[in-house]
């Protein structure tokens, strides 16, 4: 179950003794190395801690898209932020496919120019209102009712000239110019100084980069985020199909080449709800791609925000210095540049033109919120073991992938109580066993 992006990455020594330093960055996954080469290259002293490896967690199992096309999201936008604020979003994807693009020139990382598509099963109308509300905007996007798909589609929207790439090679390539300290483990932040397993770090300006922020009694993250799970397979000899292809609707399926390979997503879930897994995947396969063998497979985890936007600035209203870059839903790529891009900016000049749109601060009045306190109240009330060290919820046994899973947060822990997924911090302390 582990991803196809492999690679051999450098190794770092962990932290040795007390340091201080400009800005701290926590997480060593894309959004910690794109902030920790962002602020050194505008001249801050930037400090990188990991608790594991470099790029072992979520960043490992993405399927590597850089586009600004997120699903059918701009008409979206335009009915919930406005006009103004919906274009900022397009600009602030579109910057971080043009910063991607001018870096790819000089890195070995597969980057490669391509069409992005969203389409439809049976929705011509949703297709349509998407590319109207884009030319509000002002970007021209294409309908297109000939694809590559093995099935019937009623269309999709075309943007040209996205892209794709190798995310381990291109991210090897940043970390050779960074100072960076591996199985770190924070274990406490206080204001300017956190506290790890090696030495305590003093820093002006903290960066939490951990998928899920860690810390709980500020930004209230554990209401205004939950996870979803979505899984892949990597199959040998399908043709090129040439673009990626996403279905608009939840769960649908996913596709993009690399290689002689094609990547199969798709079965998005709340992580520690029951879900087929693969299956829905291997049916597919069977189905569209029979003459296929399958490479390898693996799952990914989002985080999820109440208003389908990532938070990206000061951790809460009350922790100056403190900063967090989350919730990119399905769309890590372009919103780790783009926080890579925002947070340098607020540390280093103070101000940043996007900022105010991705605001942690902003406001939590949305439906999303009442279902994730529902949840949450529904799995602490659960009278069963084993139960998550976050925030105490029970937790739910995966079958598919032997692992126990948090519900309320997202969490996991394997079959013996490692910790697989965060914002929990450490294993089960009394290991539930197998199923």
């Amino acid at each position: 179950m582990n991803s196809m992006w492999k690679t051999d990455f450098p190794s770092f020594q962990p932290l040795a003794g007390d340091r201080k330093t400009d800005v701290l960055v926590v997480g060593g996954g894309i959004t910690g190395i794109l902030c920790a080469w962002s602020l050194t290259r505008a001249g801050a002293d930037c400090l990188l801690i990991e608790t594991g490896q470099l790029c072992s967690g979520v960043t490992a199992n993405t399927t590597a898209k850089i586009t600004f096309q997120h699903g059918l999201k701009y008409d979206k936008l335009l009915h919930t932020l406005g006009q103004e604020r919906a274009k900022l979003y397009l600009e602030a994807n579109r910057d971080a496919l043009k910063r991607y693009r001018e870096l790819c020139r000089d890195i070995a990382c597969d980057f490669e120019e391509t069409d992005a598509y969203v389409y439809s099963t049976d929705d011509r109308e949703k297709l349509e209102a998407e590319i109207t509300a884009l030319e509000k905007l002002g970007y021209s996007a294409q309908f297109t009712s000939e694809l590559p798909l093995p099935f019937p589609t009623a269309g999709a929207v075309r943007f040209s000239r996205q892209a794709q790439f190798h995310p381990l090679k291109f991210l090897r390539t940043l970390c050779h110019s960074l100072e960076i300290c591996e199985n770190t483990k924070l274990l406490e932040l206080a204001p300017g100084r956190a506290v790890t397993d090696h030495g305590t770090v003093r820093a002006a300006n903290i960066i939490i980069a951990t998928h899920f922020p860690l810390l709980n009694k500020h930004g209230s993250y554990f209401l205004k985020l939950y996870q979803e799970r979505s899984y892949v397979l990597a199959l040998e000899g399908v043709p090129p199909l040439g673009g990626m292809y996403i279905d608009q609707k939840t769960g649908g399926l996913s596709f993009r080449s690399y290689e002689n390979m094609l990547l199969l997503g798709g079965g998005s879930h709340r992580t520690g709800k029951q879900s087929c897994g693969w299956k829905p995947l291997t049916e597919a396969a069977a189905r569209y791609y029979p003459q296929a063998a399958e490479v390898c497979r693996w799952a990914t985890q989002d985080c999820m925000t109440l208003d389908d936007m990532p938070y990206i600035g000061q951790y809460s209203a009350h922790t100056p210095g403190l900063y967090a870059a989350t919730g990119y839903g399905k769309w890590g790529m372009t919103s780790a540049m783009t926080a890579a891009t925002v947070l340098t900016d607020l540390i280093v000049k103070g101000e940043d033109p996007y900022a105010g749109l991705f605001s942690p601060s902003r406001s939590i009045l949305h439906s999303q919120l009442a279902i994730n306190g529902l949840e949450a109240i529904k799995n602490l009330l659960t009278p069963t073991a084993p139960r998550c060290p976050h925030l105490g919820c029970a937790l739910k046994w995966n079958r598919q992938e032997r692992s126990w899973d948090c519900p309320c947060h997202g969490s996991r822990f394997a079959s013996d109580g490692a910790l697989l997924n965060n914002p929990a911090t450490d294993d089960l302390r009394n290991s539930p066993g197998q199923k």
